[in-house]
């Protein structure tokens, strides 16, 4: 399916004009964040059908995140903008998922405040390092955290049995996985920091 999005993607008439803020990488990026909005549909506690509705945005907003950026690379239009929406997006959407399922008795709220308290302090981290003009880069633990994060939430927004699965319990497993992760990777990125002073 990615591939036939690419594809799709390739043959569109893309401006490289890097100031023009509503390009197209950018404003898949924004459509993104539209979807944080239907998210709060989770608040009426929802059956199986909007669950699963529910979650299949989830996994769509997930899978632009990955076509807004090989746009951006192959068409060149890679804006300081992007650079910043693009992190920001999917923090909001994963965040904002797993805030809007606590009431619902669908994760844990320790697991949540530790994952949103890791990401503000790897931002801080950030930006203290941009201040040195110091660049720390993504590293593959990041990576491998935000897939995991992605999976879990996706996993618990269905919540209810599918294919013979218990997506809650499959949710819950691979989000301690998650959990790891973003500790690890947290204090990976501490470390760098700490090379370079």
């Amino acid at each position: 399916m990615i591939d036939f999005l690419k594809d799709s993607f390739d043959k569109l008439p893309i401006s490289g004009d890097k100031k023009d803020v509503l390009n197209l990488p950018n404003t898949i990026t924004m459509v993104r964040i539209g979807v944080i909005p239907i998210l709060f549909l989770l608040l009426i506690n929802p059956g199986r059908a909007l669950s699963l509705v529910i979650a299949v945005l989830f996994i769509l907003a997930a899978i632009t995140d990955l076509l807004d950026g090989y746009v951006a690379r192959k068409y060149g239009i890679v804006t300081r903008l992007g650079k910043y929406l693009d992190p920001l997006a999917d923090k909001l959407i994963v965040n904002t998922a797993m805030i809007l399922m606590i009431p619902i008795g669908r994760i844990p709220a320790w697991i949540v405040a530790i994952i949103i308290m890791r990401d503000l302090a790897v931002d801080g981290l950030r930006s203290i390092a941009s201040t040195d003009d110091l660049v720390i880069h993504a590293s593959t633990l990041g990576k491998q955290k935000t897939l995991c994060q992605v999976i879990a939430v996706s996993a618990l927004l269905i919540h209810y049995p599918l294919f013979g699965a218990d997506a809650h319990a499959v949710g819950i497993a691979v989000l301690y996985i998650a959990l790891i992760l973003t500790i690890w990777s947290g204090v990976d990125y501490f470390v760098k920091f700490l090379k370079t002073q």
